[in-house]
């Protein structure tokens, strides 16, 4: 039975149910078919995306632009430059004012309050592209690459290493929802969000598998059919790099990793990847690498998103 979702938002992993999740991958897979056979799909004709930049982006902007055209829609890029927040207009007004004309916003930002701001004052449904908070786009782009692979996610372990950020809290979410069991290995300091870490385990215990949060990279990989890394300096935290080199140098996703996990063991990276530090080239490239199919996918669950929750 499919499921309405029409006029909702999309902030957390969280906002969603488990139907739901799976409605958005049985959407995935029809607009993905639909595209590789260029079958038009013109979904939300007449519609248009207003999409704010807060943090620069190649995935983003270009998987919404391309999906929302693909959809027979417009995206229009707005920058902190082109809109009035920078010179003192709230968060609020802007949310009403882009509700007059756009159908949907999407936002690229720091703060997730700013998501949450856009969706409480806006009259459109508003989709988180990323926050400091969470990711949820992109965790759902990886969980159908890896069902993609699979044919299932129940009962899989994915393990995650490197920092505990935005990424790692829609993964832990986003596992907890589909029971995947999932273990992440981060050095002391950089440990995902506790309340997050609680809210993912709140629902593993309903889901029936397990969230591990640890500082041991090789248990983590462990037997995983999946294993997953980002960036160890994200955007904005550039003075910090020298620190984290040297905090997570230990977490580096390499082929000796790789050997202790399953033999079909698939390698995850939300890019852009720094070669060389949280991952190496003969990985990145390697065999179990999905990277570049995760990232194509990103465009087809998004589009998914958008059908979803505009048309």
């Amino acid at each position: 039975m499919s499921v309405t979702m029409k006029g909702r938002s999309l902030l957390s992993i969280n906002d969603l149910n488990l139907e739901e999740i799976e409605q958005i991958f049985k959407t995935t897979e029809l607009l993905k078919l639909k595209s590789k056979m260029g079958q038009p799909h013109p979904l939300l004709a007449g519609k248009t995306l207003g999409m704010i930049f807060e943090k620069s982006s190649t995935r983003t902007r270009v998987s919404f632009e391309v999906g929302m055209y693909q959809l027979g829609g417009y995206a229009l890029y707005l920058s902190s430059s082109d809109l009035q927040l920078g010179r003192g207009e709230t968060i609020a007004d802007t949310a009403r004012v882009l509700s007059r004309y756009v159908d949907g916003i999407m936002a690229r930002v720091f703060a997730h309050r700013t998501v949450e701001d856009l969706a409480s004052f806006g009259a459109v449904p508003v989709i988180n592209g990323l926050s400091d908070s969470e990711h949820p786009c992109q965790a759902l782009g990886d969980l159908f690459t890896v069902l993609e692979k699979k044919g299932h996610l129940r009962g899989l372990k994915m393990a995650y290493i490197g920092d505990g950020n935005n990424v790692c809290h829609s993964l832990l979410l986003a596992a907890a929802k589909v029971g995947m069991n999932i273990s992440t290995a981060h050095p002391q300091g950089y440990f995902p969000d506790e309340e997050t870490v609680r809210l993912a385990r709140q629902i593993a215990a309903r889901t029936s598998c397990q969230i591990a949060v640890d500082t041991d990279p090789r248990k983590a990989v462990a037997g995983a059919d999946v294993i997953y890394t980002d960036v160890w300096t994200s955007m904005g935290q550039e003075k910090e790099k020298e620190e984290r080199l040297k905090a997570f140098k230990a977490y580096q996703i390499k082929n000796e990793l790789l050997a202790l996990a399953a033999s079909e063991v698939l390698v995850m990276h939300c890019l852009p990847a720094h070669r060389g530090e949280e991952i190496t080239d003969e990985v990145m490239d390697g065999p179990h690498s999905v990277v570049f199919d995760e990232a194509e996918n990103r465009l087809h669950v998004q589009k998914a998103i958008m059908a979803l929750l505009m048309s």
